[in-house]
C-alpha cells in the first residue's frame, strides 16, 4: 500500500541522514511541538480569525523547519499539510521473521537501496499486528502470523536520525506460514541473515543495528519481556 511507504527516508532531515550517535537537535522538538498545536487548533476551533492565526503558526512551524533543516520548503510545507486532526504520534509498524537462525530483511528502492525489515506506517482501520502482516507480504511475498511484540521504541530514544514527525515504532515477531520471496515496487530485494551476516548498510532511520541485536537476543530467548521506550 503506497500510503505506507512515506516511513523515514524522504522525511529525514537531509545533513544528518543516516548518522547516528546524534542527539537530535532542540529546534526539531520545538518545531513538532508548534505544528502539533497548530495542528490541533485547526481540528477545534469554529472560530476563522483563530483558523488564521493557528494557519500562520503551522507556516512559520514549516518555514523554521525548512530553514534550520536545509530540507526542500515544498517538501516540509507539504508534509505538515498532510496532516490531519489533531497532533499525534505516528506508528510505524515493523515485522522480525526468522528462518533458521536468520531474519528476514527487504531492501528499500526510497533509501539508496539499503536494507530492514518489512515495514512502514499503520493504516486506519487495522489493528498494529494486521498492518505489520500487511506490510511484510507486501514488501516481501511472505504471509506470515503474528507471535509477540516484541518492542514499543519512541524513535527520539533510539539513536535513530532525526525525523520531522514524532515516530512511535512497533516491532512484532512473526512467524512464517507460506509464500516466496517477492520483490516490490518498493523493495528490490529480500534476503534472510544470521546475526554475523547482517549487512552494514542499512536503512537506519527504520532499524539499527542495535535493534537488530536485541531481536536475536529475542529469538534466543523466547521468555524475555517485551521492550518499549
Amino acid at each position: 500500500m503506497i500510503q505506507g511507504r512515506l516511513t523515514e527516508s524522504p522525511l529525514l532531515i537531509p545533513s544528518q541522514k543516516q548518522e547516528i550517535g546524534l542527539s537530535e537537535p532542540k529546534w526539531l522538538g520545538w518545531v513538532r511541538l508548534l505544528e502539533s498545536l497548530a495542528q490541533t487548533g485547526l481540528s477545534y476551533t469554529q472560530n476563522p480569525y483563530d483558523q488564521q492565526r493557528y494557519q500562520q503558526l503551522l507556516d512559520l512551524a514549516a518555514e523554521m523547519a525548512a530553514s534550520l533543516s536545509e530540507a526542500d520548503d515544498e517538501l516540509v510545507r507539504g508534509l505538515f499539510a498532510g496532516n490531519v486532526g489533531p497532533g499525534t504520534p505516528k506508528v510505524d509498524v515493523r515485522g522480525v521473521v526468522f528462518k533458521d537462525d536468520a531474519v528476514l530483511m527487504v531492501r528499500e528502492t526510497s533509501d539508496s537501496h539499503r536494507w530492514t525489515l518489512p515495514g512502514g506506517w499503520a493504516d486506519v482501520n487495522e489493528t498494529p499486528s494486521e498492518a505489520t502482516v500487511r506490510e511484510i507480504f507486501e514488501e516481501s511475498g511472505y504471509r506470515t502470523r503474528p507471535v509477540k511484540l516484541l518492542a514499543l521504541y519512541d524513535k527520539t530514544r533510539q539513536d535513530q536520525p532525526p525525523d520531522f514527525y514524532y515516530i512511535y515504532k512497533v516491532f512484532f515477531l512473526c512467524e512464517l506460514t507460506g509464500g516466496t520471496a517477492q520483490g516490490s515496487l518498493e523493495t528490490s530485494e529480500v534476503a534472510f541473515f544470521k546475526e554475523d551476516e547482517i549487512p552494514q548498510e542499512l536503512s537506519l532511520g527504520r532499524v539499527t543495528h542495535r535493534q537488530l541485536k536485541r531481536f536475536f537476543e529475542h529469538h534466543r530467548q523466547p521468555d524475555l519481556p517485551t521492550d518499549f521506550d
